[in-house]
């Protein structure tokens, strides 16, 4: 099994990379079909954090590698201006335990 790396990406309505105005119930329909796709991607979704009335959206997931995280995005027809890999920062992760 391939290690997975963390990413995180960006969709910001001022790059019209977020749809403006979209509703919670539409995102929801969206969100299922996301899922979806990064299933096949071997994608794992962790958490979409969403600011409707600041019309953005941050993506955080586990893939083998970016390319694979593109491939979700485009095969729902969702733009994103950055996709990039990340390390975490809490006392469990590899910063605290230099040790």
């Amino acid at each position: 099994m391939e290690k997975l790396k963390l990413f995180i990406d960006l969709h910001d309505a001022e790059n019209q990379t977020f749809p403006k105005g979209i509703s919670k119930q539409d995102f929801a329909g969206f969100h299922s079909q996301y899922e979806k796709a990064c299933r096949e991607e071997g994608v794992v979704n962790l958490n979409i954090l969403v600011g409707f009335d600041a019309a953005r959206a941050f993506c955080l997931n586990l893939a083998p590698n970016v390319e694979a995280v593109k491939r979700a995005h485009e095969k729902v027809g969702l733009p994103y201006d950055t996709i990039v890999e990340i390390n975490s920062s809490t006392p469990t992760d590899i910063f605290f335990n230099k040790i």
